[in-house]
């Protein structure tokens, strides 16, 4: 493409996209956000932006009704000023939990957001590591889908020594764990789940041999830690050696924290595409950096080129 990238952030998380800007030896661009007393936000681009190709970068956590806001609001403003193509990039996409309508009368809030950021004028979205894959169905337009294991799995292959099992621990996880079990030539261990509350989970059947092996229990985000703690427990009892968690979004609370710390998990491995992953205060938490993954894949989709090659491992 002809016209001028330029890189933009959010209130979210600045600290990521400094990191990307880095890696991509651009500057972000400049733009005046601010909150009005009565809550309202207000974006103003205080630099030419007509024509230019557009990357936002905003994870919809932590506080995801104002991100949100801030992100459509930042959109709307880019669309009026006359950019050419406006692409958000979402590391962590809130809502997703919010997928389908697994009860009567509750709303799929997931597909609400892919209409309010197309209608807002988003021309391409690039995210990682949805919590439903079929999220990728809810938008009319393209999006591009990264994956964490070209961060995790070297990781772990230095790490590691010995035989290794992917652990799922749920249904929900199983492929994302038989892809990391395939990447890391490891076996792959499912765990029944039951959760008692919002912030109770039972761990009671299961499914594989991990008696002596070193487990990796895979995941796509974490907030009370709970599913992960009980599957390492369970793992504990059926003789696992060194218990490790890799998930890809780190949205830990204090609760959270405290019971990972207290944990017979060794570590827990996680990334910056969210902003609690840089101030968790857990010795446990290893977090890796995908700056470098999103600016590669920011500047492919800037020159028209395919993302693909970013699925690779080695």
């Amino acid at each position: 493409m002809k016209s001028t990238m330029k890189l933009f952030s959010g209130r979210a998380h600045p600290l990521l996209s400094e990191r990307i800007a880095k890696h991509m030896d651009l500057p972000l661009g400049k733009i005046k956000l601010e909150t009005f007393p009565d809550g309202e936000i207000f974006a103003q681009y205080t630099e030419n932006i007509r024509g230019c190709d557009l990357f936002l970068i905003q994870p919809i956590a932590i506080k995801p009704n104002e991100v949100l806001m801030e992100l459509l609001i930042m959109v709307d403003a880019a669309k009026r000023a006359s950019a050419e193509r406006i692409t958000a990039v979402i590391p962590y996409y809130g809502y997703a939990r919010q997928d389908r309508k697994d009860r009567p009368r509750v709303p799929i809030t997931a597909k609400l957001v892919a209409n309010l950021l197309t209608v807002a004028g988003v021309d391409r979205v690039l995210t990682m590591d949805l919590h439903a894959q079929q999220i990728q169905g809810y938008f009319d337009i393209p999006l591009d889908h990264l994956y964490c294991s070209p961060v995790f799995v070297p990781y772990f292959k230095k790490e590691l020594n010995g035989d290794s099992i992917v652990v799922a621990p749920d249904s929900g996880s199983v492929k994302m764990a038989q892809a990391y079990a395939d990447l890391l030539g490891a076996g792959i261990a499912v765990v029944s789940k039951r959760r008692i509350d919002a912030e109770s989970i039972e761990s009671s059947h299961l499914v594989g041999d991990v008696a002596g092996k070193n487990c990796i229990i895979i995941d796509d985000l974490s907030s009370t830690a709970g599913t992960l703690i009980g599957a390492a427990n369970l793992l504990k009892e059926k003789g696992a050696s060194d218990i490790y968690a890799a998930v890809s979004h780190c949205l830990l609370n204090e609760k959270g924290e405290r019971r990972l710390e207290e944990s017979c998990i060794k570590k827990l491995i996680t990334t910056d595409g969210v902003p609690l992953a840089d101030e968790v205060n857990c010795s446990k938490v290893v977090t890796l950096s995908i700056a470098p993954l999103l600016g590669d894949a920011i500047r492919r989709i800037h020159r028209g080129e395919s993302v693909s090659s970013l699925f690779e491992v080695y």
